[in-house]
């Protein structure tokens, strides 16, 4: 058994400046924990500093960290880090990814790698230091995609860089396990935001909605409450992929 709150609690979230991350950032800080939001470049701080200013004005702790996380040494500093700002982490989150639609044939050497590093690389060792520093009881969930689930065309890099984690998600959680902490993936479909539409033309777009209730993307509204339920509640789930799509896809 565990306790069903976040309040009091200390929640890393990496990718935590805008969007989906930064909506998890307002809502676990919303629910009175106190919040450590990660951000990757200078281009996203004032947004992260905008999370930071809404956490904290819900009358809790927090802090921003920027890092690469690609490099382990970073992630390491990051868990680091934050014990040192907020203490010891009791909440694992990690919402960063890059996207890209390319076909096969035209993907070069560094796009694999980037996209391979910052999907898959990042993440493990992200869950390695998270199952070095979460407090007994504690949560790790990573955010990956529907698109483990789906058979289409040009997400190779995407879907493939991603596809490990469950992997890495199931290892964790029976080498965590004795601790009592619950390690998850959470696959959205879809989503509305900066990230996806570039991606895609306005014929695909209108493809990708009619595949889910209510013909409408996954919204970023949609995924952050069950974040903060596989946080709380939802402790016992672990070692298991969710795909929060709308019936977008499933295995």
């Amino acid at each position: 058994m565990t306790e069903h709150t976040l309040k009091g609690k200390n929640v890393l979230i990496a990718g935590g400046a805008k969007n989906l991350g930064g909506l998890v950032a307002r809502q676990a800080a919303q629910a009175g924990a106190n919040v450590a939001i990660h951000f990757n470049s200078d281009e996203t701080r004032a947004e992260a500093q905008e999370t930071l200013a809404a956490a904290k004005a819900a009358g809790v702790q927090g802090t921003l960290l920027q890092g690469d996380l690609t490099v382990p040494e970073n992630v390491a500093k990051l868990f680091d880090d934050a014990e040192a700002a907020i203490g010891p982490v009791d909440v694992a989150v990690n919402t960063v990814g890059k996207v890209l639609r390319k076909p096969i044939i035209e993907t070069t050497e560094d796009e694999y790698d980037s996209m391979f590093d910052i999907n898959s690389k990042a993440a493990y060792f992200f869950i390695k230091e998270a199952g070095k520093h979460v407090a007994d009881g504690g949560k790790i969930i990573t955010l990956v995609t529907s698109l483990q689930a789906a058979f289409t065309d040009g997400y190779s890099t995407y879907a493939g860089g991603k596809s490990p984690v469950e992997h890495f998600t199931r290892a964790a959680a029976k080498e965590f396990a004795e601790r009592g902490i619950s390690v998850t993936a959470l696959a959205p479909g879809p989503m509305d935001t900066p990230f996806f539409y570039p991606q895609e033309t306005p014929e695909r777009v209108e493809f990708h909605k009619s595949q889910a209730m209510g013909n409408q993307l996954t919204q970023i509204e949609d995924i952050a409450p069950i974040v903060r339920f596989l946080a709380t509640e939802g402790w016992w789930i672990t070692g298991q992929t969710i795909f929060a799509n709308g019936g977008y896809t499933t295995r």
